[in-house]
């Protein structure tokens, strides 16, 4: 196996895939707009190699992309399908090259995830793993289901639940987890008990949920896109579902879990630095004057008091929108939102209040 990690690589591993390929592509898109990758897949066509593209039917805002994006493959000669309609989104983000290669990755084929994000991707020569991915592959573009057939080949909403819950569960020492958004009620009390437990649970990311003895910090310096969770640095998660209810019951995604102490070792090096690089940006806010110390406390106290404003929200979502399926709207992540809006606005209003006294205080002495 061999990690990937974004920002840094870019789009050379893929696009060294698709040069040697001989003689078959499947790939599958969510969201595109890297032309050099197109430009790859056109010229693997010409050397003769049989390039099938499964792409995504919804991605909200992207869709007319995709539209143009599958008409420029067809007249390319690559065979395109598109996916069925029966999940929220069809989220995966994968490429198996001439049967024997599988690309997957946390990323997608656009440049902010792979030039200006923290994700990673795993490439895995592993024969169970290609099969398999092959065979979703198939599934998904015939829109027949899909059945679970190889442990750690992490399929949601299959079997992601269990083998991601399974996975947390087997921390004797260490969880070390890249999630933008970990709010899974059952996956935040599986966090919290190995945290109990006495496992040093690390989340770089949000969690939109309390868990005793779980800590988190937000990355500092570029945007967070990796799913990613490394156990007891042994054993490790990559893929493109988070901890979240849709991605793990809703949505097409897909990981891998794997043991690999190179690939492994490589992850938890970058978490590390990462982790270290967030202290630095955290004790750095906390050394700042008094009255952005103070408007921060009152603005955390303000939102603590807030009354549930889920279903406010989904109430004027559905004023304005109507009734229509493809709103995903998740009442613990609406909630963080509004609350951490409400808390930006709060500590602005303050930090302004108390810096005009502390000049009035000044002048009058």
């Amino acid at each position: 196996m061999r990690l990937v990690i974004q920002p840094g690589e870019g789009t050379k591993p893929l696009l060294k895939a698709i040069a040697a390929a001989k003689s078959q592509i499947d790939i599958m898109i969510f969201r595109f707009d890297e032309r050099d990758i197109e430009r790859a897949l056109e010229n693997a066509v010409g050397r003769g190699v049989a390039v099938h593209a499964l792409i995504a039917s919804k991605n909200r805002a992207g869709e007319e992309n995709l539209r143009e994006l599958e008409m420029r493959l067809l007249g390319a000669g690559v065979t395109v399908a598109r996916t069925g309609e029966d999940l929220v989104r069809y989220h995966s983000k994968y490429m198996v090259v001439d049967r024997k290669e599988l690309h997957l990755m946390a990323f997608n084929l656009t440049h902010v995830d792979i030039e200006r994000s923290r994700s990673f991707g795993i490439i895995s020569r592993n024969p169970e793993h290609v099969r398999e991915a092959l065979k979703l592959f198939e599934c998904d573009s015939k829109r027949v289901a899909y059945e679970a057939g190889l442990p750690g080949f992490v399929v949601s909403p299959v079997n992601a639940r269990k083998e991601l819950g399974e996975f947390i569960q087997g921390a004797k020492k260490s969880l070390a987890i890249y999630d933008p958004q970990v709010s899974d009620r059952q996956m935040i009390k599986l966090l919290g008990e190995r945290a109990k437990a006495g496992v040093d649970v690390r989340i770089i990311g949000r969690m939109l949920g309390r868990a005793a003895g779980v800590k988190t910090q937000k990355i500092s310096n570029i945007r967070l896109h990796a799913r990613t969770i490394v156990r007891d640095g042994r054993m490790a998660f990559v893929g493109s579902q988070s901890l979240r209810e849709m991605e793990l019951d809703a949505r097409r995604e897909l990981g891998l879990i794997f043991k690999d102490s190179k690939v492994v070792s490589g992850l938890m090096r970058t978490f590390e630095a990462d982790w270290k690089l967030a202290e630095q940006a955290d004790k750095g806010a906390d050394n700042i004057d008094p009255g952005v110390r103070i408007a921060k406390k009152v603005a955390k106290a303000v939102a603590r008091e807030m009354p549930d404003v889920g279903p406010i929200v989904d109430g004027a979502v559905r004023d304005v929108v109507g009734e229509i399926a493809d709103v995903e709207l998740i009442p613990e992540e609406v909630e963080e939102m509004v609350k951490g809006a409400v808390k930006e606005a709060v500590r602005e209003v303050v930090k302004t209040v108390v810096e005009e006294a502390v000049e009035k205080g000044a002048g009058g002495q």
